[in-house]
């Protein structure tokens, strides 16, 4: 995960429409673009909790041998208080760090060349 976005806030914050279409000029692609990228964010902290959550598997069955983890309980609380992956995709597009495309203006050029 990148450091950059952890810096994101973790509260709700109220944004000016005004900045978040600079770019597309229209708030409604402004806030599909937003959405998708936190998909992808949320989709990349789910895989990481998944692979650092397989460390701590237990092949046992017994329900009499569930024990505490240290290292599990603090992986749990880092990733509770990271900021939300909305707040980090608002971040990233504000900082026009996002990148985007319209493929089917993407696809008219490519046939009218």
């Amino acid at each position: 995960m990148d450091k950059e976005l952890l810096n994101a806030a973790k509260t709700t914050q109220t944004l000016d429409f005004n900045e978040l279409d600079n770019t597309t000029e229209n708030i409604y692609e402004s806030l599909v673009m937003i959405s998708r990228r936190a998909e992808q964010i949320n989709e990349t902290i789910r895989a990481e909790i998944k692979h650092k959550m397989e460390e701590f598997e237990d092949t046992t069955e017994s329900l009499e041998e569930v024990f505490e983890n240290r290292e599990q309980i603090e992986m749990s609380k880092r990733f509770e208080s990271m900021p939300k992956p909305g707040a980090m995709a608002t971040k990233e597009w504000l900082e026009g760090k996002v990148y985007y495309r319209y493929p089917e203006v993407d696809d008219v050029d490519s046939q009218n060349a």
